[in-house]
């Protein structure tokens, strides 16, 4: 057994992988992960500095003639990465033409009816695009580097990928932060008083997705 620390860009898929397990919820759902679990609610963001107990692997053994030809199938949890596309007014965009780029992979697909994409990845990938043709728009894609809801480079990150502008998450900009949240809050029928309270956060995390 080994305990785990977080780094940055680091979702539970990528920490099962990286010691040969196949399933993440072999981790999340083991009793020592109790607390973490309860905390973070989603295996995929996780926080810098969290601590992830990992489980010693089991080994499974079956019987068989030696004669015999035996077929032995072997299940492994495919993460998979959807994004949602919608207008300035909170429309889903639907058909639109896409490229996205995961890593060194470049994939054609077009937004259904909720103007969503998904697509099936690696636990390894890491860095992407989506380049929305219809829009001539561009969008830089870093998976695994959502942070959670209560931390401020959380409810940024969730702010900017709304489009409302939070700011760059590594700045500091109290002013340029509060005026966002005091958009979203308008938006969405909130008291406008720029802070992120709980009914806030719930909202935003709610129309964000996760």
């Amino acid at each position: 057994m080994a305990v785990h620390i977080v780094k940055q860009g680091e979702h539970l898929s990528r920490i099962a992988a990286s010691y040969g397990l196949t399933d993440y919820n072999t981790i999340w759902n083991h009793p020592n992960n109790a607390e973490l679990k309860n905390d973070r609610q989603n295996p995929n963001v996780l926080y810098p500095g969290d601590q992830v107990f990992i489980p010693d692997k089991q080994t499974k053994e079956d019987s068989g003639a030696t004669e015999n030809r035996h077929r032995f199938k072997y299940h492994s949890k495919v993460p998979k990465l959807r994004i949602v596309v919608k207008d300035a007014e909170g429309q889903p965009i639907t058909d639109a033409k896409c490229n996205l780029i995961i890593e060194t992979d470049s994939f054609e697909m077009t937004t259904d009816t909720q103007g969503m994409i998904e697509k099936r990845i690696k636990p390894t990938d890491e860095n992407g695009k989506l380049i929305i043709q219809d829009l001539g728009m561009e969008v830089t894609i870093k998976i695994g580097h959502l942070d959670p809801m209560d931390e401020v480079s959380g409810y940024k990150a969730r702010l900017n990928n709304l489009g409302y502008d939070a700011g760059p998450l590594e700045e500091d900009d109290e002013l340029r932060l509060r005026s966002a949240v005091e958009e979203f809050q308008l938006d969405h029928g909130l008291k406008v008083d720029g802070i992120i309270g709980p009914k806030t956060q719930a909202k935003l995390k709610d129309v964000h997705g996760c």
